[in-house]
Parts: structure tokens; sequence; C-alpha cells
């Protein structure tokens, strides 16, 4: 028979255990579902991991906005002004999408380099930048590169 104090030491054990065990599982569901951002730079650089979703932004250069015969995929490319990344998106564009303009796209890298984006965000008006773009952009400038947001898994 245990005693009323061994009982209490393994309840309060199981109790631990269990929180343990939950904060674990919360912990590793969160960062499942972390999007990071990167500029082209570091995209080019393979800094982005190849596996998941990402974000990547900068300015659609001018020229570059292709659109396909099936009238709902277009091409285009995004720039740092240091490197260009070659994205192509399924879908309906923003109104606010526009060559020179600033935009962050949500997807993966493909098989040919390109950047498969799943969403488009542009700007909404001609002062706003996305903080992200705007950093990406003063840095590649400066001839720097962003800190890298996590080591690989």
């Amino acid at each position: 028979m245990m005693t009323p104090r061994r009982q209490r030491m393994i309840f309060v054990a199981v109790v631990l255990g269990g929180v343990a065990v939950a904060t674990l599982l919360a912990l590793r569901a969160f960062e499942g579902n972390l999007l990071y951002f990167f500029s082209p730079s570091q995209v080019l650089a393979g800094e982005a991991p190849p596996t998941h979703n990402f974000r990547v932004g900068g300015l659609v250069v001018e020229g570059s906005v292709a659109r396909q015969s099936d009238g709902v995929t277009v091409s285009f490319e995004l720039t740092d002004s240091v490197a260009t990344v070659p994205v192509r998106y399924a879908g309906i564009l923003p109104d606010l999408f526009r060559e020179g303009q600033g935009v962050v796209a949500l997807g993966r890298l493909g098989a040919d380099g390109a950047f498969l984006a799943e969403e488009v965000l542009a700007k909404h008006d001609e002062k706003y930048m996305p903080p992200e773009v705007a950093d990406a952009l003063k840095t590649a400038q400066q001839g720097g590169s962003m800190p890298f947001p996590h080591a690989e898994d």
C-alpha cells in the first residue's frame, strides 16, 4: 500500500510530465507554422528553406510581368536592387500590383529555382512599403546581408 505522500509525488510527477509533453507539442506546431521573410539576395544565396513555405519581397522589375495565355498564370521578377528572383503565380493579382512597386509573395522554391507563389500581397498606397521589404532594400543597397532568422533543421 502506498502512503499518501508517495501518491502525491507520483501525481505531481505525472502532471509535470504532461505539461512538458504539451509544451513540447505546442512549440513544434508553432515552429512548423512560422513564415520567415527572405530578400531575393538571400534566396539566391541559398539561405531560404527549400522544403518550407516562406515569404520573399522586393520590387517588381520593370518589364518583367508576363501573363500566360490561360489568363490566370503570371510570371514576374522581384529584386532588392542587388539580386533578382523569378516568381510564378497562378491566381488573381491584387489591384495595386504594378511594375516598380513593392510586393511580398508567400510560397516556396520550385525545382527550377523559381519562386512558386501561393499568395501575392501588394502595398496599399504610394507611401507604404512592407517593413520587411523596406529593410531588405536598405540592407541590400548598403551592401550587407540580412540576418538569417533561424538555423536549418
